[in-house]
């Protein structure tokens, strides 16, 4: 684990591999560990990956200040100017493709390819519904939160194929190993998430994956985000919102495919 420091917050970030730099940001609730680990394996075979922890989740301090999608950004950028890196591909999962179209956006000339994962630009009222459910679930029942990520999480046959201890296992890992108040934090970025002015900046190549099970964030979201950036190429996989958890192998090629294409 590494650590640099912005405006007096320390940032965890992980580095590792060797190749041209790699940027995965994860989503709420989740950190670079969590919801890259497995991906990260693959990639950093042909990519230095860099994988950090923005405020609420992982190593990265949370001082208790305002949290945003822009703050998320200064402190993933912040992570990659102590990596010591020049151009970048970033992508991001759920909340962070939020972060990482809005890093894109503003950090055109560096980025050299963009892949968002299960992203959202703008809260709908099903979204409200849901992260509105979350926040009250993780103020009062953990187990039920925990739950309800699997069912919405993973697509039906995964979740089915697991065996009664299996998932019994994965709820109670949530339970014990997320961090409840840094999540209920980022939840709150959720609601008020507005990135939409971000697409027609986005200059370098984008991929857009959806999992064609997703409960969470429909595919309908990625779709927008698709037909709303200039020449982004789109696939569907056989996942729920937890692709990089669920099949990161999967993942892996297609984010490996299309930079190799790029």
């Amino acid at each position: 684990m590494n650590i640099t420091e912005l405006d007096g917050v320390q940032i965890g970030y992980r580095k590792e591999g060797t190749g041209p730099a790699l940027v995965l940001i994860h989503g709420t609730g989740g950190d670079g560990a969590g919801n890259w680990g497995d991906a990260t394996t693959d990639l950093m075979l042909d990519y230095t990956v860099i994988r950090p922890d923005y405020a609420g989740s992982g190593d990265t301090e949370d001082d208790g200040r305002t949290l945003s999608v822009e703050y998320f950004a200064q402190q993933v950028m912040a992570a990659i100017k102590d990596a010591e890196v020049g151009n970048f591909a970033v992508a991001g999962f759920s909340l962070g493709a939020a972060v990482a179209l809005r890093i894109a956006a503003d950090y055109a000339d560096r980025v050299t390819g963009l892949i968002l994962i299960a992203g959202f630009t703008e809260i709908d009222p099903r979204l409200k519904l849901q992260f509105e459910l979350w926040r009250d679930l993780i103020a009062s029942d953990h187990d039920a939160m925990a739950r309800l990520i699997l069912l919405t999480g993973f697509s039906p046959d995964t979740l089915s194929s697991g065996g009664e201890d299996s998932v019994e296992q994965a709820m109670q890992d949530i339970v014990t190993t997320v961090n409840w108040a840094g999540m209920a934090r980022q939840v709150e970025v959720d609601l008020g998430l507005s990135v939409s002015d971000a697409v027609t900046r986005v200059r370098s190549p984008t991929l857009i994956l959806a999992g064609c099970h997703d409960h969470m964030v429909p595919p309908s979201h990625s779709k927008a985000l698709a037909a709303s950036i200039n020449n982004a190429s789109y696939v569907e996989l056989p996942t729920g919102h937890l692709a990089p958890i669920e099949r990161p192998e999967l993942v892996a090629h297609e984010i490996r495919n299309f930079l190799n294409e790029t």
